[in-house]
């Protein structure tokens, strides 16, 4: 029985496991606890194996590598093309069979560990951020139910909080006193979480070679660098700057028949948390930089006269991934070449 490819459709406790042979014909279907597919596979004949890119996949991806198989990770909006009739788990995984032979297909790096920590430490400070909002926004709107009153910004709101509490003449009823305290005492906490979050952040990226090389680009800081290390590693997934920025969404949405070209707003695809803060480091070049100090400052000026500010920023954050492509697959520093007004 010589096996060609295998197809693995994980769960939480359960894995399906369909091995394909040189006819595409289906060879061994079977069902395993994670320990119990860890010991098949030591027993198999060392193959192709791919599995869908999900929670779980890098920890199985590496213990497989370790045993000699070639293992690749697919995502899982490529593995459906390949779904056929109706959906169950064995279905699922002779449908990853199937693609993991497609040489044209794309595929996911393994992460290593240091990445799993990193991209788990930015999940938990966005998390944190996005409390911390809901935060202040319920604060808001029970005090403004009571007539309080505060301008926009959030340091506003923290320096005042604490007069609002201490001062009796305010329209506070004592539970809704109490229950205000409450919620500015969680948002301290909050915000010593955060900082300690953003200690770490800073830590790694001053430690790490990678995100050393990263912070000399303008735009990319410390937050940034990392969560990209943490994403694509050195960026050897990818050919190209320009197939990251397609990765990451930043390239127009395409929708062309008939040799007729219409491109729309950008498609916003890939890693979305990647993109956003990319978006934010190049809003922080176009507001806040000299131009006259840095390479892109003449093409963003020029840009500027022919686009919308927010056209500007979206083009400078895709000009910022692939100078992070070309920093990390070069493994070389950042060398800023001036550009000219026509680039």
């Amino acid at each position: 029985m010589q096996i060609r490819s295998v197809g693995i459709d994980l769960g939480k406790t359960t894995f399906h496991l369909v091995a394909l042979g040189d006819n595409g014909k289906v060879l061994l279907k079977k069902k395993f606890t994670q320990k119990q597919l860890i010991a098949f596979t030591a027993n198999m004949q060392t193959c192709l194996i791919g599995m869908e890119a999900c929670s779980g996949s890098h920890f199985l991806g590496r213990a497989l590598r370790e045993q000699g198989h070639d293992v690749k990770l697919i995502p899982a909006q490529f593995v459906k093309p390949f779904v056929k009739s109706n959906k169950n788990d064995f279905i699922d995984a002779e449908a990853i069979a199937e693609a993991v032979e497609r040489e044209n297909m794309r595929f996911v790096p393994i992460k290593t560990d240091d990445q799993l920590d990193l991209q788990a430490l930015h999940r938990v400070r966005d998390r944190l951020m996005t409390r911390r909002t809901a935060l202040i926004n319920q604060i808001r709107a029970f005090l403004l139910e009571r007539g309080i009153v505060f301008a926009k910004s959030p340091i506003r709101l923290r320096e005042a909080l604490p007069e609002v509490l201490e001062n009796v003449n305010e329209n506070l009823t004592p539970r809704m006193r109490n229950l205000v305290a409450m919620l500015w005492s969680e948002w301290k906490d909050l915000e010593l979480q955060i900082v300690q979050m953003n200690d770490e952040v800073e830590r790694i990226a001053s430690s790490d070679e990678a995100c050393r090389r990263l912070r000399q680009i303008p735009g990319i800081g410390p937050l940034v660098a990392t969560a990209i290390v943490a994403t694509i590693g050195n960026g050897a997934a990818f050919r190209k700057g320009r197939e990251l920025a397609a990765w990451l969404g930043l390239l127009p949405n395409q929708h062309s028949t008939g040799g007729k070209v219409r491109l729309y707003g950008i498609s916003k695809r890939g890693n979305c948390y990647l993109r956003k803060i990319l978006i934010h480091g190049a809003r922080a070049v176009v507001l806040r930089s000299k131009r006259d100090r840095i390479a892109m400052g003449p093409w963003m000026t020029s840009l500027e006269t022919r686009a919308p500010r927010n056209v500007l920023i979206v083009a400078t954050a895709h000009k910022l991934a692939r100078i992070a492509w070309a920093v990390l697959s070069s493994g070389q520093d950042y060398r800023a070449v001036p550009e000219a007004l026509t680039v």
